[in-house]
């Protein structure tokens, strides 16, 4: 199939999981066959166009418009894709498929999709709600009724995990047989390179054992629980360090609590790290730690399961579906710290239990957790999709209401442009 999809991030541009993942589904999609047009946002120091592992990868500038918030960038963005669709839609087209993910793409995906004819398929990635545990203010409870809007308007709706299934049903009251389970995945090959310039000492002394934590420093990401627990892991193996990687809006607040907290030198924030400091500092962690409140599925725990790391998760979210608790690796209670820190210290005192958690993790990730399986599930919902729109009247109808569906689309997007 010709597939037309859309993500607002995509390597280089890494805010969170979202880019790696659509990164891999869409190669491993390409490798099984089908035809993949990726539309996302620019970014600095890549080209507008370029061809990666067989996926046409064309990247737009949002309008020369100063952004009053985020929510204004994302309608400026949304405009560019929709320009830059109807070109590929004439030049390519038809497409068999659009397939978005999460909100940002939203009016773009579903103004190609009435204009041309052209079922929608969505991801979610996660929710609104579940982000900030509720919706608390305007802005976000705007986001949440794009989300419902994109999942109404989708032929189907994939989600990573049995959680996010139901968080869906729960929220937008969505039909069950709407949504398909499709969990994510992970390339085991890419966590065994690891550059030879890599020097441990940069981050821990030969005598420390690392507890080591990748990803967006966000609230929701538990990093404030890790550092309640610290003194604690410190009272029992003093010899741990705690080497925290990644950036995001908590970054300095994280920080201040470390040195508030008298931890400060035993907690090193390293910032971005591209994929060889990661692998890195994997190979070197005596446990990796995600003591996540909201996690819609937790790639990051396959990620360290793949790289042969000892992994300590909560009990929460997709998490629970990813691992087994004592089997391949260790799950605490969410926003526990005293639960946190016991979790942690039983694998930094048993270095022969540590090595066999790792070991049955690592072979469920291969069995399991394959890109090529995903794929090969994503394909499965396509081709039911495909199947579907055949043999309804869809395309009929919507093929009648396409052209007034553009210019109506259109205007109303130009009316919210004027209210941000």
């Amino acid at each position: 199939m010709r597939v037309l999809m859309m993500s607002w991030e995509y390597p280089p541009k890494n805010v969170g999981g979202l880019a790696r993942h659509v990164y891999d589904l869409t190669k491993e999609l390409a490798d099984q066959g089908e035809e993949i047009f990726l539309l996302t946002s620019a970014v600095e120091g890549a080209p507008p166009e370029e061809t990666v592992h067989h996926v046409r990868v064309f990247r737009v500038n949002t309008m020369n418009l100063p952004s009053k918030d985020f929510v204004t960038w994302v309608l400026q963005l949304n405009f560019s894709l929709m320009e830059k669709a109807i070109k590929l839609n004439e030049k390519y087209g038809p497409f068999d498929l659009v397939h978005a993910h999460d909100w940002l793409v939203a009016f773009a995906a579903r103004t190609i999709k009435h204009a041309y004819s052209i079922p929608l398929v969505a991801t979610v990635h996660a929710t609104e709600y579940g982000r900030n545990q509720g919706l608390h203010n305007d802005t976000q409870r705007y986001i949440s009724d794009v989300e419902w809007w994109l999942t109404y308007e989708s032929w189907k709706v994939i989600v990573c995990s049995r959680y996010m299934k139901s968080e869906l049903q729960n929220i937008f009251q969505l039909p069950g047989n709407k949504i398909q389970v499709v969990p994510n995945g992970v390339d085991t090959n890419s966590f065994k390179i690891v550059d030879s310039g890599f020097d441990r000492r940069k981050y821990a002394a030969d005598r420390e054992k690392i507890v080591f934590f990748v990803g967006r420093l966000v609230p929701e990401k538990g990093l404030e629980v890790l550092l309640d627990a610290v003194p604690k892991i410190l009272h029992y193996c003093p010899e741990a360090k705690f080497i925290i990687a990644g950036t995001g809006p908590s970054e300095e607040y994280l920080k201040q609590k470390a040195h508030m907290i008298n931890i400060g030198s035993k907690v090193y924030f390293t910032g971005y790290i591209d994929d060889n400091i990661r692998n890195g500092l994997y190979k070197n962690a005596h446990v990796a730690v995600f003591p996540s409140t909201y996690e819609p599925f937790g790639i990051v725990a396959l990620e360290g399961m793949a790289a042969k790391t000892p992994v300590v998760v909560t009990d929460t979210g997709g998490f629970k579906e990813v691992v087994d608790h004592g089997v391949d690796g260790l799950k605490a209670y969410p926003g526990n710290p005293n639960s946190l820190a016991d979790n942690i210290i039983h694998l930094l005192k048993s270095p022969e239990f540590a090595r066999e958690i790792k070991e049955r993790a690592y072979e469920k990730v291969e069995k399991y957790f394959s890109w090529s399986k995903i794929a090969w599930k994503t394909r499965q919902v396509y081709q039911a999709i495909q199947e579907e729109a055949r043999q309804s009247n869809w395309e009929r109808v919507s093929a009648q209401e396409g052209r007034s569906e553009r210019f109506s689309l259109l205007n109303a997007f130009a009316a919210r442009l004027k209210t941000h």
